[in-house]
């Protein structure tokens, strides 16, 4: 295991000062908005229209945002195979990296987005762990090449694949950890589609060695903090919470999130009640969302 950069060691010292870190909002609905198409692959984005992310890092940091992250969810080779971009991986991450520091202020983070390779492991699937850890290795690689301060591996299903992500990450690069799972709500509370609670996902990513622990997607924010809630209690280390807009619907033909800015605003107030330290939204948030949140804190 690598040290920790000083950025990733000045996040940690401001989160045990007890401040609240704002993170940023949705990277997908930002860029639906501006000019990615149905089916695109998000990030070639970062080749073909470096203005277009570069603009999106910066006015999340103008809104309010301490850390943002990079356009590198759908980075992995497996990912970009699906759209046969799989020699540009290593490209893609770095410039990621590249256009969300090139907007931070001095003290701003950039964040590293690992997403879910999409791929099962061997026996269920037909990929190996060495085959998974590599992929992670090199995104990790050329996110820190590019100026990733930290990494945050979001969205995740399987235990076993956020655990590979994490080695990948603390065994390579000197950027902090953090993992973030996403849950549904059934008849018997929350679990991820591999069946993991969000009790028993805090004990399970801290000994995989995540330094940082939390939830993101899937649900709105009311959910949230139930979820957040459940984690807390299992875990000390500090937590990340990326809250959805709501469930969206679809609205002739258009897809709409219910939870307006000055809605999510005053319940994230009750994240922070619950202990979690990282709070941003996911899916169907935006700057606005953001700034809502930075005026609801700093009152």
């Amino acid at each position: 295991m690598t040290n920790l950069s000083n950025k990733s060691q000045e996040l940690l010292n401001r989160i045990s000062k007890g401040e609240t870190i704002i993170s940023d909002g949705g990277t997908g609905t930002y860029l639906q908005n501006n000019g990615l198409e149905p089916g695109g692959c998000p990030e070639e984005f970062n080749d073909s229209n470096p203005e277009v992310i570069k603009k999106m890092a910066r006015e999340y940091f103008e809104a309010g945002s301490d850390m943002v992250l990079t356009n590198s969810f759908g980075g992995s080779i497996f990912r970009q195979k699906h759209y046969g971009f799989e020699e540009s991986v290593f490209k893609f991450n770095k410039l990621a990296a590249q256009h969300a520091k090139s907007q931070a202020p001095k003290n701003g983070f950039v964040c590293g987005s690992l997403g879910p390779t999409g791929e099962f492991l061997e026996p269920l699937g037909t990929v190996s762990k060495q085959e998974m850890y590599n992929s992670f290795k090199n995104q990790a690689l050329a996110l820190e090449e590019g100026g990733a301060d930290c990494v945050v591996i979001e969205t995740m299903l399987d235990i076993d694949e956020t655990s590979i992500a994490i080695d990948a990450v603390r065994e390579n690069t000197s950027m902090l950890a953090m993992a973030s799972m996403t849950f549904d709500k059934g008849p018997r509370g929350y679990f991820t589609m591999m069946g993991v609670t969000p009790e028993d996902s805090a004990k399970r990513l801290q000994k995989a060695g995540a330094q940082i622990v939390g939830a993101n997607c899937g649900n709105g924010i009311e959910n949230m903090i139930e979820i957040s809630s459940k984690m807390r209690e299992s875990t000390d280390l500090p937590m990340i919470v990326h809250c959805n807009a709501g469930i969206p619907s679809l609205v002739s033909g258009e897809i709409l999130y219910p939870e307006s800015p000055e809605y999510m605003a005053e319940q994230f107030m009750k994240l922070i009640q619950v202990g979690v330290n990282i709070i941003g939204g996911c899916c169907g948030t935006s700057p606005k969302h953001i700034k809502a949140l930075f005026n609801a804190i700093n009152k």
